[in-house]
């Protein structure tokens, strides 16, 4: 065996008998410090994993949006408009889609209702797949429910129930089906159903819609198409399905940044307390020190023993704070900081996210916790190291 390899196996052999011989105060520095890295890979899994989950379930979504502004404000596109857009080639196909928010005043939840014709687009069978029961047919009323909805209503086995039109008159509607589990990121506040039941709820004229949904052929031109709408079509504002998701990762990173701005308070309190700790040496420490140098060690040798030390305990617990984080995340649903990174809401979905911890992530949790553990035991490992052999009579 190499000479040099054969002397760090030595070195760490020693160094994890010396960690035995302390395993109390080592043990609770371990835990302390892979609670502080529970918190810190928790954030950084659960954000990754919301935005890959909202990504996946995008993948179906509109490829451009129009919506017609004023002063600032949207307000209801024209259905004239539709005629306008053939005229750009690559457009496959647009659809007009009614959407607003039904503020239920007994629970205090705001419900999205969404209503499009899956006949006319392109995917519109791959509703099928997001839904227990079936889609809503036309002139009769009915809808389907996010999971978040039906746990509000507390229909329990009812399947009519009625929603208040503008003018406060009822409507009666009959639940055809409810949204899988799986969508409940995107679907728990949802009330999917035909044009002309949202027409009637909302009080939206026959001739407008909420806005516009484009299909293009070629996913590579989705830019260039989408310009070329908004100079057809000025008083529009146009949105592409790769700008909702790069919102996605904003609104999900910046939560999670700031989250975890915070939580680095908590780790820059703990490095300094291992800096501390390392820097006051026992008696016992300083006495097995001076041992070692009579019995010939170098000042090298203790450093790199006590390199060994700190790097064991930091793997350790960076080992049992990301095991828990992931525990914590794609098991438990990222309870303790779900309302964190979801926000504020009546309705609070359920979480079914897609594990998705990537080695950039794992790397990033390391650089952000073991390497400044290591770093704050550098100078005060030289300093246990350059203890004279005399210090053991002291």
């Amino acid at each position: 065996m190499n000479p040099a390899l054969e002397k760090q196996l030595n070195l760490l052999d020693y160094a994890l008998s010396a960690l035995r011989r302390r395993k109390g105060k080592n043990f609770g520095v371990m835990l302390v410090f892979a609670g502080v890295i529970f918190l810190v890979a928790s954030f950084q899994f659960l954000s990754a994993s919301l935005t890959a989950t909202a990504e996946s379930l995008l993948t179906e979504a509109p490829e451009i949006v129009v919506q017609k502004m004023s002063a600032g404000r949207q307000e209801a596109v024209p259905l004239a408009y539709l005629e306008r857009l053939p005229t750009i080639p690559g457009i496959r196909v647009a659809v007009p889609r009614i959407w607003g928010y039904y503020f239920d005043e007994t629970s205090g939840a705001n419900y999205m209702v969404l209503a499009v014709d899956p006949g006319r687009m392109p995917r519109g069978d791959q509703l099928f797949k997001g839904i227990d029961g079936r889609l809503p047919e036309a002139g009769k009323g009915e809808v389907v429910l996010g999971p978040g909805v039906v746990r509000n209503l507390k229909l329990g086995g009812r399947r009519n129930f009625s929603l208040f039109r503008p003018d406060l008159s009822l409507i009666p509607l009959t639940v055809a089906g409810t949204f899988k589990p799986a969508t409940e990121l995107m679907t728990s506040d949802l009330i999917f159903t035909t044009p002309d039941t949202a027409r009637d709820l909302f009080a939206i004229p026959a001739a407008a819609a909420t806005d516009l949904c484009v299909y293009v052929a070629n996913p590579g031109e989705i830019s260039t198409i989408a310009r070329k709408i908004a100079g057809l079509l000025p008083d529009t504002r146009v949105l592409t399905r790769p700008q909702i998701s790069q919102t996605y990762k904003v609104v999900f990173g910046w939560r999670s940044g700031f989250a975890s701005i915070c939580l680095l308070a908590a780790l820059a309190a703990f490095v300094i307390l291992a800096w501390d700790k390392a820097s006051g040496l026992s008696a016992e420490e300083k006495r097995e020190i001076a041992i070692l140098k009579v019995l010939g060690w170098q000042t090298g040798d203790i450093l790199v023993l006590r390199f060994w030390e700190s790097l064991t305990v930091s793997s350790l617990a960076y080992l049992l704070g990301c095991s828990a984080a992931y525990l914590h995340v794609f098991y438990l649903g990222g309870t303790l900081f779900r309302p964190i990174l979801l926000g504020w809401s009546v309705i609070q979905p359920g979480l079914h996210l897609l594990p998705t911890v990537t080695g950039r992530d794992l790397l990033l949790i390391f650089i952000l916790s073991v390497v400044p553990y290591l770093a704050a035991t550098v100078i005060p490992a030289w300093r246990a190291a350059i203890v004279p052999p005399d210090a053991a009579v002291r």
